[in-house]
């Protein structure tokens, strides 16, 4: 069997020989996080962003972490080479190339190779199924066989042109097999179990209130409301967010305001949470569903502790929800900066007026991960599909990047399939800033609303501004003007990825929850100075908005065994 490039079809073939007679058993050759590496510097920069997502992939869903190598006898050395390959485990000393070659840059694909290097073959690599290997030689612990896996080449994967070359025993996966979102929860789960997780780096909590558990949170009362368990609230929502869009019966967290007294509050306390990360950021996501009266409040507080002593800590406000009643769930994100243990916090507080509903939460995540730049839902999405016109663009509002720079998103909706850009604005920095806006990844993500973030697998591609590209698109060249709250906007060229996503496509996951679709951006300022890259053999240089409407005898080690050379 040729082992090709994963996904460009001009990249040449592959053929590891004597494959099947390598025999390595579970547990040898693995690494120890965290995992030393090193960027080549002739690495593009957009493969050096993807690269480092990737990363932060594998520290929300695992218990393996990555650092820049630091004089470490064993470490991953990225490079782009030809194609996308990898040795399978921990096999060289001084150095273990992997490569990230053209068109390699998607964070499927890197995830693909870094699995490799961590001890993965291809998922069809098992026994019983597409090749047969040996009981000595793999082992899944026990995993399922997993048509989503990363690791599974398409049906069409070692083609000649004449059809598809791999039959899935099961019809109704044929056109499941070689997906390039994610890392499947599969994926993860084999990963943890062969390497022994017992916690993920950056992944601290998960609560869907299932079976009307709390989730070891505590409540307290201030007056005549509190926090119950429920399953549906008159008044909306009328479902959980969980269990959206079957009719099956879940469960929420809710507190009605339509008794009480103006001031009345009910907070929902969280376990204790201690920060492992160096970076003191930790991301808050939920849904929540305001039914109330616009005055009611919801506000997000954490409570630092300063040591172990200390029994009432600190109360800090980090974030408000108020305003007119929503008819979907919606999503929310909290930048948290805690840097001493804590507590989330959630108080609803009683304002003035008739409320016929109140507000109610469900899937909380908490991770210890930057928070998206801009969250945007869109409600009835496939409605609007279906009765707008193709090629209606929908804008969101003006946004700022970290270092200054304003930019809109904006989603264009065509009849089976929807596109993305950014477009830079004129903003209130424009005098202190350098254009062309260059060496930044613009990210873009429509959101797997599955409601564990470790079990997601969204779609995202990047684009990058670089000296390579016509920096005209990033400079400050005024094309036309908008009116915004009162304010006269001018704005430049689109960047565009005008087919990002099919409708097929939002089949496949829960990228249509309830009706909603998620769209996430990041505007990243991702210098060559920013990220580790090796400059020699031996030294290393180191808001939210919603809105409706290559050849060795060596071994290498992957998926569940090891062959004696890489695989792409």
């Amino acid at each position: 069997m040729l082992f090709s490039s994963i996904f460009m079809p001009h990249i040449l073939p592959y053929q590891p020989p004597n494959f099947q007679r390598s025999t390595l058993l579970d547990g040898d050759n693995l690494w120890t996080s965290p995992v030393p590496y090193v960027l080549d510097k002739g690495l593009d920069l957009r493969a050096k962003g993807v690269i480092m997502r990737a990363f932060e992939q594998f520290r929300v869903k695992t218990c393996i972490d990555f650092k820049p190598w630091d004089s470490e006898k064993y470490y991953i050395n990225i490079q782009k080479l030809d194609s996308c390959w990898s040795y399978i485990g921990r096999v060289f000393a001084n150095g273990q190339d992997l490569s990230i070659g053209t068109g390699c840059d998607y964070i499927a694909i890197v995830e693909h190779e870094i699995l490799h290097a961590l001890g993965f073959y291809h998922e069809m690599i098992i026994e019983n199924n597409f090749i047969k290997a040996m009981n000595n030689e793999s082992t899944t612990h026990g995993v399922p066989y997993d048509y989503m896996s990363v690791m599974h080449y398409g049906k069409d994967g070692f083609t000649n042109g004449k059809g598809s070359t791999i039959i899935t025993i099961d019809p109704k996966f044929q056109d499941v097999i070689g997906q390039r979102l994610e890392m499947s929860p599969s994926d993860a789960l084999e990963l943890n179990l062969r390497y022994k997780c017992k916690s993920t780096v950056a992944f601290s909590s998960y609560c869907g209130f299932s079976n009307g558990m709390m989730c070891q949170m505590s409540r307290c009362s201030q007056g005549g409301i509190g926090w119950e368990v429920v399953t549906q609230v008159h008044g909306g929502p009328s479902s959980d967010h969980t269990s959206l869009p079957s009719k099956e019966t879940g469960y929420f967290i809710h507190v009605s305001t339509v008794s009480g007294q103006e001031g009345d509050s009910a907070r929902l306390e969280t376990e204790v949470v201690k920060p492992t990360r160096a970076c003191n950021v930790q991301c808050l996501q939920f849904y929540y569903f305001h039914s109330g009266n616009e005055a009611d409040e919801l506000n997000i507080w954490i409570r630092e502790f300063e040591n172990d002593q200390d029994t009432t800590g600190t109360l800090r406000l980090m974030g408000q929800i108020t305003g007119s009643p929503t008819s979907h769930w919606k999503i929310h994100h909290v930048s948290l900066n805690a840097n001493k243990d804590f507590q989330v916090v959630f108080e609803v507080q009683k304002g003035a007026g008739i409320s016929t509903g109140g507000f109610s939460i469900d899937d909380i995540n908490l991770s210890e991960t930057e928070c998206p730049h801009v969250v945007w839902q869109i409600d009835d999405l496939e409605n609007l599909l279906n009765t707008s016109s193709s090629g209606t663009q929908m804008y969101s509002l003006r946004q700022y990047s970290k270092d200054g720079y304003a930019y809109r998103v904006a989603v264009i909706l065509y009849t089976t399939y929807i596109g993305m850009f950014v477009q830079l604005l004129s903003g209130k920095n424009d005098d202190q800033l350098q254009f062309p806006c260059l060496q930044r990844h613009m990210i873009f993500q429509l959101l797997d609303q599955t409601p564990n973030k470790q079990l997601q697998m969204s779609k995202q591609s990047t684009l990058v501004s670089n000296e390579n590209q016509v920096v005209v698109g990033y400079s400050n060249t005024r094309y036309g003007s908008f009116s915004e709250n009162g304010e006269q906007i001018y704005y430049g060229p689109l960047w565009v990825y005008n087919y990002f996503a099919t409708l097929e496509e939002f089949q496949s996951r829960e990228f249509l929850k309830g009706g909603s679709a998620i769209f996430m951006f990041n505007f990243e300022v991702t210098s060559p100075r920013s990220i580790p890259t090796r400059y020699s053999s031996k030294s290393v240089t180191n808001l939210s908005i919603s809105q409706e409407s290559t050849s060795s005898k060596q071994q290498l080690i992957r998926r569940r065994v090891i062959p004696p050379h890489p695989l792409e």
